[in-house]
């Protein structure tokens, strides 16, 4: 009798036959023509054999951040696999305040309303937007943020990206996301089906790819020999929080045999130091597990 058997993790179920027919049966008559027997066993199929391995991957990976978060500030993280199409989320749908990965959003705002209006960017423009991804630089930000139609008009632009689950605030490092979210919209850096154009795209990746040394921290601890990167991180000692820091970190890594967008957010840290280890030590153990 054919067996089903059902794997979860992060919200994925795996299921594969993993039992056929059974066993041939013969039947003797007087006449030898009449001998049958029934089909052959057969075995999962390899997509069946790859979704059961995936769901291994996803539960042990499960576990370890399981036991890891139990140790350690509040975290989520997202890591999307254009390779493979394969997604996975721990605490996905949590909420978590930006600080400056939000300005990602803004530089995609900003290439869309010039490609709307079938303009190149400003020199004042670029050299705002190069000034916010490479530094960080904070009133670059606002300049093209208040230039965009602050909240509302960032909140439009997160929509025709897809974002769903992310809330803009006039005070834009207290903008509210997911790391689902910032996963799909590094996608949309780099996916020929997103709204941005492959010139728009091109010119993100140049800027993220490009941030000062003293911002490499975060993703890039995941990428090996020969892999190359781009991040945006973000960093804010919150007030209402009695003054431990948010620290979060957005970006991509790509090779030969690796194309990955991770995200990941946290808060409650005593230091940014400390917040910048417990991002790494995630991204590292997303790797290990889920082997990309």
């Amino acid at each position: 009798m054919a067996a089903v058997i059902v794997l979860g993790g992060a919200g994925l179920l795996a299921k594969g036959v993993i039992g056929g027919e059974g066993a041939a049966a013969t039947f003797l008559t007087g006449d030898p023509s009449a001998v049958t027997a029934s089909p052959s066993p057969t075995g999962p199929s390899p997509e069946e054999l790859a979704r059961i391995a995936r769901a291994k991957k996803v539960k042990a990976l499960d576990a370890a951040l399981k036991k890891y978060a139990a140790t350690v500030p509040e975290f989520s993280v997202a890591v999307l696999d254009k390779k493979t199409g394969e997604s996975y989320a721990y605490r996905g749908d949590e909420h978590y305040e930006t600080a400056s990965v939000v300005k990602v959003q803004v530089l995609a705002c900003l290439l869309l309303t010039a490609q709307d209006g079938g303009r190149k960017l400003t020199s004042l423009e670029d050299t705002r937007a190069g000034k916010m991804i490479r530094l960080s630089d904070n009133q670059s930000t606002t300049e093209l943020f208040k230039s965009l139609g602050g909240r509302s008009g960032i909140q439009k632009c997160d929509k025709r990206m897809g974002l769903t689950g992310t809330t803009v605030n006039n005070a834009w490092g207290l903008t509210r996301t997911t790391v689902s979210d910032q996963v799909k919209l590094l996608s949309q850096l780099v996916s020929d089906d997103s709204p941005l154009s492959e010139k728009a795209r091109d010119y993100a990746h140049k800027l993220m790819s490009t941030v000062d040394s003293q911002q490499r921290w975060g993703v890039p601890a995941a990428a090996r020999t020969g892999e190359e990167f781009t991040v945006k991180n973000g960093w804010l000692p919150r007030s209402t929080e009695n003054n431990l820091w948010i620290v979060n970190s957005v970006g991509r890594i790509t090779g030969d045999d690796v194309d990955v967008s991770i995200a990941v957010l946290s808060h409650g840290h005593k230091t940014q130091e400390a917040g910048e280890a417990v991002i790494e030590k995630v991204v590292k153990t997303t790797r290990n597990l889920l082997r990309y």
